[in-house]
């Protein structure tokens, strides 16, 4: 049961409210300003997928000062990328990144398409990312459905305290019914619903008295039940293979020549588990092999 039957909320009385409030309340962030073009909302969006903003705002600042277009992303290695990712996590989005910067300079001219579909078809860009940069960056009207916006509808819309682990179509559905009919209204709706959801729809200690649709919240006005679905996924770190990875390539970024096996070998005591990690950098093209016991960022 949606909240429009719950508490007879039409999804045009969320609108004006939320948008009011992210009129007044949204932070200054360098991709929400004209300059940043499609490219630099095509940045934040790789860099910010799990990744919080006070971490991607130096790393995102010098990424646009060394490369402000995707061809000058393109006319690098790979292994460039991976190095100026730094400690963001992840590291196969900044692969996933250069590959989009070449397929965008390849069949696009170097601009950012503003096709829906035509941003699809670019490596590394799914359903979501997409999404966001039509709506983001060329006022589209797309559903956005990220991490903080499927909060915010879970809680205000359905009644429940968290999304599923995975979207589903049911949330889909959701999201294409409250989105304005006006295309500029529905990216300003867009934005203002993730934004919601970073700073007070937060998945912890939300702050209800700060809502602007707190009184249509089905959730609250259900009492704030406890959520009843699957065990939320952790984001546990230390000691796994995700560490070691991060270690490995720590030494790679800090290099400017092809690191012997020995220097990484120091990183981690557990030698299977660092080989297992290696393996797997290897295996992403993150790493790249060398005759003699090398390795390097890649090149190609």
């Amino acid at each position: 049961m949606t909240a429009m039957t719950a508490t007879q909320t039409s999804p045009a009385s969320l609108h004006t409210p939320v948008i009011g409030w992210f009129e007044q309340h949204a932070r200054d962030l360098p991709w929400r300003r004209p300059e940043a073009g499609a490219w630099g909302v095509m940045v934040s969006e790789f860099m910010l997928q799990q990744t919080p903003v006070n971490r991607v705002l130096p790393v995102y600042e010098q990424w646009m000062t060394r490369w402000p277009r995707p061809a000058d992303l393109a006319a690098e290695p790979p292994g460039e990328a991976v190095r100026a990712w730094g400690r963001l996590g992840y590291p196969r989005r900044a692969l996933r990144l250069h590959g989009a910067a070449q397929a965008i300079t390849e069949r696009h001219g170097g601009d950012v398409p503003s096709e829906h579909a035509q941003l699809l078809a670019l490596p590394g860009i799914g359903e979501y990312t997409a999404a966001a940069v039509a709506s983001f960056a060329y006022g589209q009207r797309h559903p956005v459905l990220d991490t903080n916006v499927r909060r915010v509808f879970a809680r205000a819309a359905t009644g429940i305290q968290y999304p599923p682990n995975a979207t589903t179509a049911a949330e889909r559905k959701l999201a294409r019914a409250l989105l304005p009919e006006d295309d500029e209204r529905a990216a300003r709706w867009a934005a203002a619903t993730m934004e919601l959801g970073a700073l007070v729809c937060t998945a912890k200690n939300e702050d209800c008295a700060r809502c602007p649709i707190a009184s249509q919240c089905a959730w609250r006005l259900a009492g704030k039940p406890a959520h009843q679905g699957p065990p939320r996924r952790g984001q546990a770190y230390a000691g796994t293979d995700r560490q070691v990875r991060g270690r490995l390539l720590a030494v790679l970024r800090d290099a400017v020549t092809p690191v012997p096996q020995s220097a990484l070998d120091a990183v981690w005591d557990e030698p299977v588990q660092r080989a297992r990690a290696l393996d797997g950098l290897v295996a992403d093209g993150l790493v790249e092999p060398l005759a003699g016991g090398l390795y390097r960022l890649p090149l190609s």
